[in-house]
């Protein structure tokens, strides 16, 4: 992203926002009456500081203070379209050989023979070598899937398109497949491509891509499913968990469905049709009957109404604010603000064709997602707080595998998600000991110390906040030097705003500075900010 123009924008004032540590309080009845449910675009007049970071934070993961001042200065217009479509940012796009696509390869002809042979011959010495070898393969790709996972964190950290990469981590979460089931890392790669393919692109396309990708196949059993023992779990799941919810299909549907896609498996890392396993005979599905195969099964699925209200329904929950479990496409126990947003959202996808960039283009526009109980309401995933922190106060990286560790333990491994209904997100990733966590790797990033002692590299990648205060500096001269305008900055950046306790306790800290703004006493107030319950919200 650009750096900010000379003169930020003027109504960058901090202290002006509401600030909460939980969703809004009241009765439902008035929640709804204080909540916007208007999807009429925001004026430039009411899109500044707080607003454009808003943005940067559920729309990618954070941004820097020249970054926010950037696109308060642009204008909502300017700023969500630069958001959607970066133009000229570098796509990187990785090239096939990036990760060994060999390690987990299919045995050539050769070895099976000489496999079955063995086994015929009981060759107790032979078949032993075949099992060390299997193993010494299965141990380095273990080897390899923390290799790509990062290599993701990495690529989510020095995106110049994050909406993109979030958006790939959303496709991750929604068509969740685990690399401990598959047992194939460059499968995982390949589906982490195509997720980043049709990041936002459209649904569609993307439904057509998932029931030939092969980590996909093999997670959920199709690539054995033939005619006469279809497998239901792709079928199942193509419905519940990814297109239409519980209760938006009959089981007759399934079994159906199931027949469609008999066939479809892939041989090593392309997806292949097996005509002769696939069950050409007639099919019933959602009331159509004719010879459907996958691809008719899908376009059948794509047909049903539930669809967009579905899908939409999951990137409200991802990107504007929490909603009960995604059992269904029903709209009726959900607030009347948010069924007015959801309807207007489906109404966007199911006429622009299940195109992505339309329905978040309105909803990064509209009134109701700069709401005040709206903003600094979503708890943040733990990619998105150690993403986040990395992109938005510019710490060093430092160590990739500590980070994904962290990752690990605060419950979001990336790849590995805990099911195939990928996370649960909210309120699930909080509990005491992943927050001890959370302080811990942040604390990591902003000085280098670990749990048990300091990172052997921290000298050499010491940490330099200062950086931070030059668009305060920009705005009221002089202020960067005085910790009390320092300490409301820097909350208003971390926090969303500027709570007069919070300013009270980091104020404090500078009387150990003798009054003076040093690299140390920002650090200690980032150690600070970072360490409250607040700064887990976004």
């Amino acid at each position: 992203m650009p750096d900010a123009p000379a003169s930020p924008a003027a109504d960058a004032k901090p202290g002006t926002q509401s600030f909460r540590t939980t969703p809004a309080t009241g009765t439902p009845a008035t929640r709804e009456s204080i909540i916007s449910a208007s999807m009429a675009p925001i004026s430039a007049k009411d899109f500044g500081y707080d607003q454009a970071r808003h943005l940067l934070w559920r729309a990618g993961f954070g941004g820097t203070p020249q970054q926010i001042q950037t696109l308060a200065s642009w204008g909502p217009t300017k700023a969500v379209e630069y958001i959607l479509d970066p133009g000229n940012a570098p796509a990187d796009k990785p090239g096939a050989d990036t990760f060994d696509k060999n390690i987990m390869r299919e045995p050539s002809a050769e070895e099976r023979a000489a496999y079955q042979k063995a086994r015929q011959s009981q060759d107790e010495d032979a078949l032993a070598k075949f099992r060390v070898e299997q193993q010494r393969r299965q141990g380095q790709d273990r080897q390899q899937i923390g290799e790509i996972q990062r290599w993701w964190l990495k690529r989510m950290i020095e995106t110049a398109r994050p909406l993109e990469e979030k958006m790939t981590l959303f496709w991750h979460g929604h068509f969740a497949t685990s690399y401990r089931t598959i047992e194939n890392s460059y499968h995982m790669f390949i589906q982490n491509e195509l997720f980043r393919t049709h990041a936002l692109g459209n649904f569609g396309n993307l439904m057509y891509g998932i029931i030939r990708d092969p980590a996909m196949l093999k997670y959920l059993n199709n690539d054995t499913s033939r005619k006469g023992k279809a497998n239901e779990n792709l079928a199942r799941e193509i419905m519940e968990l990814f297109s239409l919810g519980i209760g938006g299909y009959s089981e007759n549907d399934i079994k159906e469905g199931a027949r469609a896609l008999t066939g479809y498996t892939f041989k090593d890392d392309a997806f292949e049709f097996q005509k002769n396993n696939h069950d050409a005979s007639g099919k019933t599905i959602f009331g159509r009957t004719g010879n459907f195969d996958g691809d008719g099964f899908v376009k059948i699925i794509l047909e049903q109404p539930g669809v967009a209200k579905f899908i939409t329904r999951k990137l409200y929950h991802y990107f504007c604010a929490d909603l009960p479990p995604l059992e269904r496409a029903s709209y009726d126990e959900l607030p009347r603000h948010q069924q007015t947003v959801l309807r207007d959202l489906a109404s966007t996808f199911s006429g622009g064709r299940y195109e992505i960039k339309p329905v978040l283009r309105r909803l990064f526009l509209s009134q109701h997602f700069y709401d005040k109980h709206i903003m600094n309401e979503q708890i943040k995933s733990p990619t998105q707080l150690v993403v986040g922190a990395v992109r938005s106060l510019n710490t060093p990286v430092r160590d990739l595998s500590i980070l994904n560790d962290a990752l690990d333990l605060m419950g979001q491994n990336l790849l590995m998600p805990p099911s195939v209904k990928g996370w649960d997100g909210g309120r699930s990733w909080i509990n005491t000991s992943t927050v001890f966590v959370r302080q811990n790797i942040l604390a990591f990033l902003l000085t280098g110390k670990k749990p048990r002692g300091y990172d052997a590299n921290a000298d050499e990648m010491k940490y330099d906040p200062m950086p931070l205060l030059e668009e305060l500096a920009k705005a009221s001269p002089g202020n960067e030097k005085d910790p009390a305008a320092v300490a409301d900055y820097l909350l208003r950046l971390t926090l969303g705003s500027a709570p007069e306790a919070a300013k009270n306790e980091l104020v404090s800290l500078s009387k150990t500075t003798s009054g003076s703004v040093t690299r140390e006493l920002v650090i200690g107030y980032l150690l600070l900010i970072t360490a409250m319950p607040e700064y887990q919200l976004c």
